[in-house]
């Protein structure tokens, strides 16, 4: 697509850079450093602030420590339970804890999925390594999942005892919810009860059925047509016993599942992803005092559209009557839907390098003359 400008903002001396990451490329935070350096390059006297964001899934604890938290690190068992090295974010009593960084479809050893067994503990370790730090403002950003285990690993780490019919702990996997019989939550953490969960996440699909995390989601883990009845009939049991009342609330079926176990365990409220986000970086305050905002991602397309980080930008920011410019690899929108999302203008790296392959692997290269000629209108 060819550059497409709507409306020209006036001339800034103040911008915000808020992209998400170029998924496959760049990071969110790796997007703004390039842009920042070409912007640079060309103003020296344009006053550039760097907040890279992310919508609850991969990248949502490096936008924090980019906006200045405390990086918390931990060792925890990825999805299939192999230990790793992970972090959390930290400021005063609140953590920002990714399950995506923890025991999401990055972490799977070789890239191997394992849709039957891979599991969630490794969050709960992380969770209950802030917990056990004092933190008792917990936000979760649910994304990138490897496994649909319902959350029941999670809950298992903090506490939570899954036992069979002849009273053994279950193992690790969504499979295994199948011959889940009762729960103790005798074992529980006990600052739980003084601890408020909120999950950073825009998946409003419930737990079962033809929009659920199995029919839904499960395939991108890398089930197949013979897995997906037996986790739908695992989790329908896990369903039946750990609170069937709230299987149907949007954002149960988030992340496998693990939405479901947040939301009747340990009673968290959802919310936008991007708009908790926002908020908690600090991006409303910095809009009062910017010109203009550069956003974007790798790809600007329909998914964007429907709320992903870039659209949550846009609407703050023309909340705040500040104009919005929007640089991506690609778009696939056209000019109305670009228009009406709420962007300014809009540019792809595209422009400069037409192949695909070339265009991600040179992405900050690219990005840097971009934001050289965006700075010509800045």
């Amino acid at each position: 697509m060819d550059n497409t400008v709507l409306v020209t903002p006036t001339r800034a001396r103040r911008v915000i850079l808020a992209p998400d990451k170029f998924k496959g490329s760049l990071t969110a935070a790796e997007v703004a450093a390039a842009l920042a350096v070409g912007i640079r390059r060309a103003h020296l006297d344009i006053e550039v602030r760097q907040l890279p964001i992310a919508d609850g899934g991969d990248g949502t604890v490096d936008a924090f420590l980019a906006a200045g938290w405390d990086r918390i690190a931990v060792t925890a068992p990825g999805p299939t339970g192999v230990p790793g090295e992970t972090a959390y974010a930290r400021r005063g009593g609140t953590a920002v804890i990714e399950l995506a960084a923890v025991t999401g479809l990055v972490k799977l050893p070789g890239a191997q999925p394992d849709p039957l067994h891979a599991g969630t503990y490794g969050l709960g370790v992380v969770i209950a390594h802030a917990l056990d730090a004092g933190v008792r403002d917990i936000v979760l950003g649910l994304g990138g999942s490897a496994s649909t285990d319902g959350g029941a690993g999670l809950l298992q780490a903090l506490g939570l005892r899954v036992l069979d019919a002849a009273g053994n702990e279950i193992p690790a996997g969504g499979a295994a919810l199948a011959h889940a019989a009762r729960v103790d939550r005798a074992g529980l953490h006990p600052a739980l009860a003084d601890t408020r969960f909120t999950l950073a996440s825009d998946v409003d699909n419930p737990l079962l059925g033809p929009h659920g995390a199995v029919a839904v989601y499960a395939p991108q883990k890398g089930a197949t047509a013979t897995d997906l009845p037996i986790l739908e009939a695992a989790l329908t049991n896990w369903a039946a016993l750990l609170g069937p009342e709230r299987a149907n609330e949007p954002g149960a079926g988030a992340a496998g599942g693990a939405g479901f176990a947040a939301l009747t365990v340990l009673d968290a409220i959802p919310r936008p992803g991007i708009d908790l986000i926002l908020e908690l970086v600090g991006f409303p305050a910095a809009l009062a005092e910017a010109d203009l905002v550069i956003t974007g991602e790798g790809s600007l397309d329909a998914q964007t559209l429907n709320g992903k980080a870039p659209m949550g930008v846009a609407a703050a920011a023309r909340r705040a009557g500040v104009p919005v410019i929007a640089v991506a690899g690609r778009i696939l929108l056209g000019e109305k839907e670009l228009r009406d999302a709420g962007f300014a203008e809009a540019y792809a790296l595209t422009e400069f390098e037409p192949d695909p392959e070339r265009c991600m692997s040179r992405a900050a290269n690219l990005l840097q003359r971009m934001a050289i000629r965006l700075a010509g209108k800045v």
